[in-house]
């Protein structure tokens, strides 16, 4: 799935360098680190828990059979973000893909969040994909301003979706991002490059 983009790859931003590279098994320790600091009530928009070993374990099979394309940005050798592509060839939705991103909490607001999932936005017009779809819960106010400025729209919202450790449900947003109508509303302005990874 990521034959057109070429890993690691390095970007400068206000936490400092930061480098991407894809995620292999070599990485389950560091990640599984990452996402034990990672406050609860991010992993909660997450279908599992990533900071349990027997899940972390699970989504690198995943990468290993190519259902999966996960990009971690690092911080001199730390992993401080994960963003994840997830499609499922075999449904009914080869054309959909689902981002999934969640970043250390040190480096948020220094524009760490928003190169990661600009470089996974990248990732999954690589691979063809139509229609990606992100899910978190509604007081992520940030995290939807990111993906509404990249072009996402609101598309659902699942009431007392997910439970917290403590019980407590919350509500998960959905935003979309249809690549294929986008794309076509540009080469009808004549910038079809605009969506080329």
């Amino acid at each position: 799935m990521s034959e057109a983009r070429s890993y690691p790859r390095r970007v400068t931003t206000d936490a400092g360098e930061i480098e991407f590279r894809l995620m292999s098994r070599a990485d389950e320790d560091a990640v599984l680190d990452f996402a034990r600091k990672l406050p609860t009530h991010d992993l909660l928009f997450l279908p599992r828990n990533i900071s349990e070993p027997k899940v972390l374990t699970a989504w690198i099979n995943e990468i290993e059979r190519g259902a999966i394309t996960s990009l971690l940005a690092a911080k001199e050798g730390r992993v401080v973000g994960c963003g994840t592509l997830v499609r499922d060839l075999h449904s009914w939705s080869p054309h959909l893909g689902e981002l999934r991103m969640v970043v250390s909490m040190d480096v948020r607001g220094q524009g760490v969040g928003r190169a990661l999932s600009q470089e996974t936005f990248l990732l999954a017009l690589g691979a063809g994909l139509e229609k990606f779809s992100v899910q978190m819960t509604v007081d992520q106010r940030a995290a939807i301003a990111l993906f509404e400025s990249m072009g996402f729209k609101a598309e659902a919202l699942l009431r007392d979706h997910v439970r917290d450790v403590d019980g407590k449900k919350h509500d998960i947003v959905v935003l979309a991002h249809n690549v294929a109508q986008f794309a076509a509303q540009l080469e009808a302005f004549g910038m079809p490059e605009a969506v080329q990874p």
